[in-house]
């Protein structure tokens, strides 16, 4: 599923809150009824845990925190370290490198949809996986598919039910800084992690309502939301064709949809995780080009169609 600080902020038309917010429900309904054990998301990070002093690709958290930006949740996450540390060291032996933190830092990506899908983003154990979609150089998707279907062959070996999420959004292209563009005191947050003040987050918020005013207007020069975009990449994770991500480099997907549209390899490792379980099944399809939340959103939900022992 798709994320977004404008999900928890003043702004987006209450017409498409509840076209997302019914869709959402859906999902949660989904989950519920599965009643999962355990869950494992996939999700990057916008330089609240991972800076650039040291960036990896890939990061499994053993403890994990949410820092509470956006009105999202502020406080420790329930994740059992044990497994945790097995599946890195699963994922080592699968020949994908992954990091490993002891205390790992996430934010709205990974609590928003924990706690839309759950209503508490501590109601379920937790394995946080990081994924790195903002900060160049990336390497190509096919190796999130990898890392998701190393993941995935571990969680086969578990007597538990095991949700996966993958947390992104499709074609967007928000105001992200960089080395070379930022302002001093952003630069030295991105590079160094350093706290921001409360004033400082206030005015990133405030910030974040008005790009995506500005977008929904026209008024910026922040790259269009692309349907075309977005619909290949859903046609390819339903028919269950991830091959065909193989070809996808990371010039055509910026491109095509945008600098923040990597955070589709979230998607690519989730359904990477579910294809070790064989074919699978699609129970829910939503997808909606939303400027107001700067994003290309969507929703799915997908099952094995027979679970492989």
């Amino acid at each position: 599923m798709s994320h977004s600080p404008l999900l928890n902020l003043p702004g987006p038309p209450r017409e498409l809150m509840d076209d997302i917010e019914a869709a959402i429900a859906d999902a949660a309904a989904f989950v519920a009824d599965f009643d999962p054990q355990l869950t494992v998301i996939f999700a990057p990070d916008h330089y609240n845990g991972f800076f650039l002093n040291l960036m990896p690709a890939f990061c499994i958290g053993t403890a994990a925190q949410g820092i509470g930006d956006y009105g999202t949740h502020l406080g420790a996450l329930d994740v059992p370290a044990d497994i945790a540390r097995e599946c890195a060291e699963a994922v080592l032996g699968c020949g994908v490198d992954v990091s490993v933190s002891a205390s790992m830092d996430v934010d709205h990506a990974v609590s928003q949809p924990l706690e839309r899908l759950f209503g508490n983003a501590g109601a379920c154990p937790v394995i946080p996986v990081f994924v790195n979609a903002v900060a160049a150089p990336l390497g190509p998707i096919h190796r999130a598919r990898a890392l998701g279907a190393a993941v995935g062959e571990f969680l086969a070996g578990l007597d538990q039910r095991v949700l996966v999420v993958g947390s992104g959004g499709l074609s967007h292209d928000p105001p992200i800084p960089t080395l070379e563009t930022a302002p001093p005191v952003t630069r030295d947050r991105i590079l160094h992690g350093t706290a921001m003040s409360a004033e400082q987050r206030q005015a990133r918020q405030e910030a974040v309502i008005a790009a995506a005013r500005d977008f929904a207007s026209g008024a910026n020069n922040l790259a269009p939301l692309n349907p075309q975009f977005d619909e290949l990449f859903l046609s390819i994770v339903d028919s269950g064709s991830l091959d065909d991500l193989n070809d996808w480099s990371n010039t055509f997907i910026t491109e095509s949809g945008g600098g923040s549209a990597h955070e589709i390899r979230t998607w690519a490792a989730a359904f990477g995780a579910l294809a070790t379980q064989g074919r699978y099944r699609i129970s829910q399809r939503y997808y909606r080009p939303a400027p107001e939340l700067i994003a290309g959103f969507a929703i799915r939900a997908a099952q094995p169609t027979e679970v492989i022992r």
